[in-house]
């Protein structure tokens, strides 16, 4: 497998090593010593799968307290991927990194805790893959905008299919500061 940091310190890319054919392929998406060796996580406690149509855009997400670690992959199609740092303190603060997914270029990326994650679909269907370090909390969800001005994704969708919360979520600067993890360097 391939490693590859992105402007994000935490943020990583994977590129897993794929065997194939003209039968098809084969791949191994996750395996406890190799990321462990690698400094990711070496057990996932909660597995989920999402479907998406083109144009929808979910996040930005996190939780705090009891924040998930997230090893995301597509298994149909393609999407726009973002995490954004929101830890307190951190030198990277609102900075953000994408990586386009695919079920093509079989990526995967890491977005360690304490960072909002959010994806826009570019195909016309994806298949979306979470493996996550926590499980879910319901009093511990959050998000933060989407077009935060001051974040500046560059999502390439203009006008996203949006859930009523994503396009209630507030702007980075009006969460609270209790509500957002803080950095620890």
């Amino acid at each position: 497998m391939k490693v590859m940091e992105t402007g994000l310190t935490g943020c990583l890319v994977i590129e897993p090593a794929v065997f194939g054919d003209e039968r098809g392929f084969f791949m191994e998406t996750w395996n406890a010593a190799r990321y462990g060796e690698q400094g990711l996580p070496t057990s996932f406690v909660q597995s989920n799968v999402s479907s998406s149509a083109k144009g929808v855009l979910r996040g930005l997400h996190y939780q705090w307290p009891n924040p998930q670690g997230k090893l995301v992959s597509v298994l149909e199609g393609e999407v726009y991927d973002v995490a954004v740092d929101i830890r307190r303190g951190s030198p990277h603060f609102g900075q953000w990194a994408a990586v386009v997914l695919s079920a093509d270029n079989k990526r995967q990326f890491w977005i360690p805790e304490g960072f909002a994650h959010g994806f826009a679909v570019l195909s016309e269907r994806a298949v979306f893959s979470y493996l996550c370090t926590a499980q879910y909390d319901k009093d511990a969800d959050a998000n933060v905008r989407w077009d935060d001005p001051a974040i500046a994704i560059d999502w390439p969708v203009s006008a996203p299919s949006l859930s009523a919360k994503d396009a209630a979520a507030p702007l980075l600067q009006d969460v609270p500061a209790a509500r957002l993890p803080e950095y620890q360097p």
